[in-house]
This record gives structure tokens, C-alpha cells and sequence, in this order.
């Protein structure tokens, strides 16, 4: 026996503000969500699989635009053909009461309920699928005990959105611990809303969403393959689906001569991590980390070193490489200062050690800053790219990273 287990395709998911970013690929983003869906269909085509399961938030949002529903169904009609049954549950993304349109499905496709948790019987295979979906965006209670106990004699699947122990940036619904899915007995668990790809135990796995929306979604996406044989322990094998990937670009500066320099080291990480990812599309957040001669250069013109970044990679990857990013976070070069030392230089330096050694300092300086953090981009205050403000540990870095390059201006004052 053989099924696909996928969750969190958030069909026609909104860009996120990309439109902004020069050079985006916006319209290969755009179809990115279809394309992946488009991928999966045929993937369980062509392994033959005997079902499909879909747990949770196919949908993104309350389903107004038609041509988002024509399409899934157009998908799930192209499994319908080949015979292949779809059995899914909403989510908070897609909760049936959030969704202001229902969408018609093609007889394959089953939509399990809300009230309670059903159970579908797939006969040939003796195989039983339990699940219910979300009714509402919001479920702050426990799904699992109102699961049955495993069927005896049948191979049985729960099929749950949750946020299994709270864990993660996402919001936490319908969450549950380890061993309530354990007391179960269940032989699979296909679980959504986390979009990270993790197998918890051999049986209960997150299979992520199959394409990546934002740099924090980054790396291959896709489903899970599941193979059992004669009931025996599921071997899980994943498939990638995606078309566009995100990836973080770290760029090591540590004693790098000049801009220039960093030019060089980015391309050959640059073309590294596209030959990682064969050759797929990625979009890449580019940073630059270490104490280095070059830090004043690109401290003096921190623009026009982005635009010789972002056209760096035309001749990488055949031009699949977009750069989403650029955060340039070298220091200068240390300039130590003595213990003990009197002066601009000495007070600075005890400044840092009792900011760095108190997370309560850290943050009453964050409330000292909320006239100019309310200046911000809104961007930079809400989202994925939102400055994390009430982080000690971020706050600590920013003081850090603060401290070489104010001895090094106090130090040319003062040789002036």
C-alpha cells in the first residue's frame, strides 16, 4: 500500500508585500502554490499511490476568488480519473466557517466534518482514515480524545491539523502531546499546520507545506511518500514538489580586504547552494557576518554594496538566483580596549558589560526607543521580516555589534 500524505499548500497564497523588492520574480512566485499543487497530482499519478491525504489549510484564506477553488477542483478531478480517492481536513487557514464560498468537490474527495471526528473506511485496502475539521479559525482545545481508539483488524490513520506541544512560530491550535497520539494506537498520523517537514516518531509526521512562501519557509518542500508493507512499520521517503526555494546566505567577512572581496566570497557560496539545490530557483537572504577592513567600506555606501550584491549573481545559476536581502552585519576590526582604561573609551566599555549582562536593561532601552521603532517601516514592525524588538539575546547583539564601531570613531577623535 502506498499513499501521499501532504498538508499546507495554502492554494494562491498572498505574495507578502514582494512587489516592493527590486527585481522579484513576482509572477513565478505568484503560480509557485499552483505549480507545487500541480506537481503532487502528479506525483501520485505516476507512484500509482491508493489515496491521498491532506491535512489541513489547502486553502489560505475565505475562498472569494472562484478561479482558486476551479483550480483545486480541476486537480483533484485529473486524481479522480485515474481513480485516486483525496481524503482532507480544513484547518485554521481554511475553517469551514471562515470560508465565505463552498467549494464543490469532485466525488473522489471527501471533506471530513466539524461536529465531531469521522471516520472513512476505504474497504479494498482495510484501511480506516480518522479526522475532523477545524469549524473555526481559532481551537484552543485538544482534538485527540475525541479520536476512537484504533479499529481492530484495520490499518488506521488519524488525520489532525495541530500544533503538536505548542512548539514553533506558529500559532498554537488544537494542541496535543506525543503520547495522546500514542494512546491510540493508531498506525499512522498525518499531521499539518507546522510547515517545517519532521517525523516525531516513525508514525507521526509532519509532512510541511509542498512550496515555500517566505525566506522563513526555506529548503526543499514537498510531501511525504508512504509505503507500508503487509502492515508493517510505514517507511516514510520524502518528495520534493516545490518550484521557487528560499535560502539563507551566510557570508563569512572575517578578515576580508575590501567590498570587493566580499563580492567574491558571496558568488562562490552563491554558486554553491545552487548547485545544492540543482539548479531550482531560489530566492536568497544574503548576510554578511565577521570583523573585517572592509566593514567601513560598506558602512560608507551600505546601498550602492546591496546593488553590487544583488547584480553579482547574474552569471550564477543561469539566472535562477534572485537576492530577496541583504543585511550587512560585519563589525570593524577589534580595537581593544585596555581594563581600566579612563576616559570616553573606558566608560563606553563598562556601558556594554552592564547592558550585555541584564536582559532587564535590554529592554527598558527597547522602551526607550519606541518613538523611533514606531517610525519604522511597517514591514520592519509586523510580518515575517519584523525586527525582534522584545528579544533580549537580539537586543544584546545589536549593543555587541555597537561597541567596535563606536571605539573606533571615539579612538580616531581622540587621535585627531
Amino acid at each position: 500500500m502506498k499513499f501521499l500524505h501532504a498538508a499546507d499548500i495554502h492554494l494562491d497564497s498572498p505574495l507578502r508585500g514582494l512587489e516592493r523588492y527590486e527585481g522579484a520574480p513576482v509572477e513565478k512566485i505568484r503560480l509557485a502554490s499552483r505549480l507545487a499543487l500541480e506537481n503532487l497530482v502528479a506525483l501520485a499519478i505516476e507512484q500509482k499511490v491508493d489515496f491521498v491525504l491532506l491535512a489541513g489549510d489547502t486553502f489560505d484564506g475565505d475562498g472569494k476568488d472562484w478561479n482558486t477553488a476551479l483550480f483545486f477542483v480541476k486537480q483533484m478531478g485529473r486524481l479522480a480519473e485515474a481513480k485516486i480517492p483525496v481524503l482532507m481536513i480544513s484547518g485554521n487557514h481554511d475553517a469551514v466557517s471562515k470560508m465565505t464560498r463552498s467549494v464543490v468537490l469532485p466525488r473522489n474527495v471527501t471533506l471530513l466534518g466539524t461536529k465531531r471526528c469521522e471516520t472513512v473506511r476505504l474497504d479494498d485496502l482495510q484501511v480506516a482514515v480518522h479526522g475532523q475539521s477545524f469549524q473555526n479559525a481559532a481551537v484552543p482545545e485538544n482534538m485527540v480524545p475525541g479520536y476512537p481508539s484504533a479499529l481492530k483488524g484495520w490499518f488506521n490513520i488519524g488525520l489532525l491539523h495541530t500544533s503538536l506541544d505548542c512548539a514553533g512560530e506558529h500559532p498554537c491550535y488544537a494542541p496535543c502531546k506525543l503520547a495522546d497520539l500514542e494512546s491510540k494506537e493508531f498506525h499512522y498520523w498525518a499531521l499539518g499546520h507546522i510547515h517545517k517537514r519532521e517525523a516525531k516518531l516513525r508514525n507521526v509526521a509532519y509532512s510541511g507545506n509542498i512550496q515555500g512562501r517566505h525566506i522563513k519557509e526555506s529548503g526543499a518542500k514537498g510531501c511525504l511518500l508512504v509505503t507500508v508493507e503487509n502492515w508493517s512499520e510505514p517507511q516514510l521517503e520524502f518528495q520534493p514538489l516545490d518550484v521557487f526555494r528560499w535560502e539563507q546566505c551566510q557570508v563569512d567577512a572575517t578578515d576580508a580586504s575590501d567590498g570587493d572581496e566580499l563580492i567574491v566570497r558571496f558568488q562562490k557560496d552563491a554558486a554553491r547552494l545552487s548547485e545544492e539545490h540543482e539548479g531550482m530557483p531560489l530566492g536568497l537572504r544574503v548576510t554578511f557576518r565577521g570583523r573585517c577592513a572592509a566593514h567601513a567600506e560598506l558602512a560608507r555606501s551600505p546601498d550602492r554594496w546591496m546593488n553590487h550584491i544583488r547584480s553579482a549573481v547574474a552569471d550564477i545559476g543561469a539566472g535562477s538566483l534572485w537576492v530577496e536581502k541583504v543585511k550587512l552585519e560585519t563589525q570593524e576590526e577589534s580595537i581593544r580596549v585596555q581594563p581600566g582604561e579612563d576616559g570616553p573609551l573606558g566608560e563606553l566599555s563598562q556601558l556594554v558589560r552592564e547592558f550585555s549582562g541584564s536582559d532587564e536593561r535590554l529592554l527598558a532601552l527597547r522602551e526607550e526607543l519606541n518613538d523611533l521603532v514606531a517610525r519604522l517601516p511597517l514591514e520592519l514592525r509586523e510580518g515575517v521580516d519584523a525586527l525582534p524588538l522584545s528579544d533580549p539575546a537580539w537586543l544584546r547583539q545589536l549593543v555587541n555589534q555597537a561597541e567596535p564601531l563606536l571605539v573606533g570613531r571615539l579612538s580616531k577623535e581622540e587621535l585627531a
